[in-house]
């Protein structure tokens, strides 16, 4: 035996070292950081956005923001992570909701930039693919941008239907699609002819 006593991970302790990490810009660097697993903990992002800690929704925006920034996904599985410590939480979708889409330009030269609901701003583009899952269950498109490290932000319906606005029809491998625009990549959503 090591002689250390174990320590049940809390959410006070993971935004106590968050805020010790905390940098006035940009995010941590968590993919830089290789601290020992503690276990899971009761938190879990809903598919709205809404992040719950035992049973009860966690309602300090600043709180949720914080962390966000030490959020990071291995394989398939999402981790808050410091310096000191990694525990394992539950995503029932994607992390991040995008609540907002911003566009310049037009046609090839679009760019369209994506704000999420912990205040992240992301650029579709090579870097950041947009996406588009059929849901079954639902019979409605899920859309999805890539904000970072694996990270992704399902578009709320408001957002989705305003890009969809600024979409256009390409042919990609010889085949009509329809899709958007963004930083120089096209990024078909459905075939033109199934389009109703």
């Amino acid at each position: 035996m090591s002689g250390q006593i174990p320590v049940k991970p809390s959410a006070e302790g993971l935004a106590a070292s968050a805020k010790a990490v905390a940098k006035e810009r940009g995010l941590p660097p968590v993919h830089l950081w290789n601290p020992p697993f503690l276990g899971n903990i009761d938190i879990q992002i809903l598919r709205d956005g809404t992040w719950i800690h035992e049973g009860g929704e966690i309602k300090r925006p600043e709180l949720v923001r914080l962390f966000s920034s030490i959020l990071r996904k291995d394989g398939d599985s999402y981790f808050l992570v410091t310096p000191v410590e990694k525990v394992g939480i539950t995503v029932e979708d994607a992390p991040f909701v995008a609540v907002d889409v911003d566009c310049a330009g037009t046609g090839e030269n679009q760019i369209l930039t994506f704000t999420t609901n912990v205040g992240d701003t992301v650029t579709a583009g090579p870097d950041a693919r947009i996406r588009l899952v059929q849901e079954t269950a639902q019979g409605e498109p899920a859309p999805y941008v890539m904000v970072r490290a694996g990270l992704e932000a399902r578009l709320d319906r408001k957002t989705f239907y305003r890009m969809v606005e600024l979409g256009t029809h390409h042919v990609v491998n010889d085949q009509d699609w329809f899709g958007v625009w963004s930083d120089g990549e096209f990024f078909a959503l459905i075939l033109s002819q199934d389009l109703e």
